[in-house]
């Protein structure tokens, strides 16, 4: 088995059509080491809103394409614009990781193109939204949870009304497909672990098939 992911893979948890938790699937130390590497070559950065207003989140990415949002809107570039260069290659364990977990929730075929990795500090939160801008939405989202617990919110076809809240804890990984694929879905506002006053930070991966 590939060394990102842990030593005792659990059984698929269906909480609601479309959306599968894979507990405690994945190595964080040995993710986080990696997203260490891809930063030095695109750092972390705030994107923008339609509005010009900044993102809560820093973000990067890694992959054939990356995820990018300014007063242009949101849409997938070859090229990271903070660098002028490509974005970082998708490390071979990262594209593993994605399609492994992918193929737990029983989707096969799965192979990413494009890996958004964003970063919250305490106190930061995602608000809802829709990831509608890759080419073919049979595909499943694969998010990895790294750092600190948070709340993710699937709010359904609209943004009125919470469906589903899921505690997201380091090493977790969620795959969205089918019916919940277009759903409104945020993160509430990452809070401090306690018993763990040294962490500080919450990485998240988002493994996707732009094109």
């Amino acid at each position: 088995m590939n060394d990102l992911f842990s030593e005792q893979v659990p059984a698929n948890q269906v909480l609601a059509p479309g959306i599968t938790l894979l507990k405690s699937f994945a190595d964080s130390g040995e993710l986080l080491s990696l997203v260490h590497s891809i930063t030095q070559t695109s750092p972390f950065r705030h994107m923008s809103t339609t509005m010009g207003h900044d993102m809560r989140v820093t973000s990067t990415n890694c992959g054939e394409f990356g995820g990018y949002s300014n007063e242009h809107g949101y849409r997938y570039l070859k090229t990271d614009p903070l660098t002028g260069q490509s974005w970082p290659e998708m490390p071979e364990a990262f594209k593993a990781l994605a399609i492994q977990a992918s193929e737990t929730a029983g989707i096969f075929g799965f192979t990413p193109d494009s890996c958004l990795i964003n970063h919250y500090p305490i106190g930061i939160s995602m608000g809802s939204h829709q990831d509608k801008e890759e080419a073919d939405f049979k595909w499943p989202i694969v998010s990895v949870s790294l750092g600190l617990s948070a709340i993710f919110q699937v709010f359904g076809k609209s943004r009125s009304g919470v469906e589903l809240e899921i505690k997201l804890d380091d090493s977790d990984v969620l795959v969205i497909s089918d019916q919940a694929r277009l759903h409104y879905h945020g993160v509430k506002p990452v809070k401090p672990d306690l018993l763990q006053p040294s962490l500080n930070e919450r990485i998240n991966l988002t493994f996707r098939k732009a094109r």
